[in-house]
């Protein structure tokens, strides 16, 4: 199958296939992230020319900004097959010990979402990174004995979105530590032209600008509005994607200039009409919209922080001047958006 049959969007439109079809392949294509780019360039061109497996590798960074897309260039730059697996699948020793005792000389082992995999787990993973062994347990009770396999050597690619919680003797194993960062709005805008192409869309400069504003600095949700600005071009319109098609669209999915969704302004309007701007807890707050904790703390907060409409306090969560102005009110003090400053609750 051709790549563009595998990402024709009238023969394939299954969301995560087309997802996967308009990653990069190599360094060459892959926008944004310079520094990055370099550090990966740099390790991996030195381990070609030693013949040796690469340094094992971290990437750290919030989810959407190509930590998987990575783990797959740096397997394809090196020439060897790339094993995936996850965290939260790894619950027990022996399931690792079953991945690296089947990897061959040089394979790069990806593990997604890696603090959360299993304390018994990475226990194994300290001596396999450093030492290539694996201690496997043989007996139960008094008369158990660990029998030392050796494994080949292989190179690991960690993704995480909290490096914080991966414990120190892990981090310590990393060669190399990649870290993330949300993209420009004019990087963003490449990748959406990009995607454009390889699924064969008429977009224009302005159409794509819009989108890239709207997509919160990450392309898998620059890539995701595309094609749902796609499917209204096509209902609505004549299929190619311009300014106003672009806002017409993007409006209908309640996403806003500000790149903020329904549950964003959910969370600011409840801050702010609900609570007087806070501080506020975060069970209190995700109580009053209808959600779970941690989609608060990891999918909303996140961006609401970084765009300076929410501020974390020692007390609780504060709505800023701009984040009122966003909702349409007035804060009632002034001195409340600056007491996030140097706090971190």
């Amino acid at each position: 199958m051709s790549d563009e049959e595998l990402i024709d969007p009238l023969a394939h439109d299954d969301d995560v296939l087309v997802e996967t079809a308009l990653r990069p392949t190599n360094l060459t294509e892959f926008v944004g992230q310079q520094r990055a780019q370099e550090q990966l360039s740099v390790a991996l061109r030195s381990a070609i020319s030693r013949g040796a497996a690469a340094d094992h590798m971290l990437m750290s960074g919030p989810a959407g900004l190509g930590k998987t897309t990575l783990a797959t260039i740096t397997a394809k730059e090196l020439g060897v097959p790339l094993r995936v697996t996850s965290g939260p699948t790894i619950t027990h020793a022996g399931d690792l010990a079953a991945v690296l005792t089947s990897l061959n000389n040089g394979e790069v082992l990806f593990i997604d979402e890696i603090h959360r995999t299993a304390k018994p787990a990475l226990e194994m993973l300290y001596l396999a990174m450093e030492d290539f062994r694996v201690d496997v347990m043989v007996g139960k009770g008094p008369g158990a004995t660990a029998v030392p396999l050796e494994i080949a050597p292989f190179t690991l690619v960690g993704a995480t979105t909290k490096s914080g919680l991966l414990p120190a003797p892990l981090r310590d194993r990393f060669g190399l530590t990649v870290h993330l960062d949300f993209y420009e709005v004019a990087e963003l805008k490449q990748i959406i032209l990009r995607s454009a192409a390889l699924l064969h869309l008429t977009i224009d400069d302005l159409g794509a600008s819009e989108i890239a504003s709207r997509s919160r600095g990450t392309p898998r949700i620059a890539n995701r509005l595309l094609r749902r600005v796609r499917d209204w071009s096509m209902v609505n319109s004549t299929g190619a994607i311009d300014l106003l098609s672009a806002k017409a669209a993007l409006d209908l999915y309640e996403i806003d200039p500000a790149g903020l969704d329904r549950l964003d302004r959910a969370v600011l309007l409840a801050l702010v009409n609900q609570f007087g701007g806070g501080p506020v807890g975060l069970s209190t707050l995700a109580t009053a919209v209808g959600e779970e904790m941690t989609t608060i703390s990891e999918v909303v907060e996140p961006y609401l922080v970084r765009q300076g409409l929410m501020g974390r306090t020692a007390r609780g969560r504060v709505a800023t001047e701009l984040g009122y102005r966003v909702v349409g009110g007035t804060a009632p003090n002034r001195d409340i958006q600056l007491r996030f400053h140097g706090e971190n609750g």
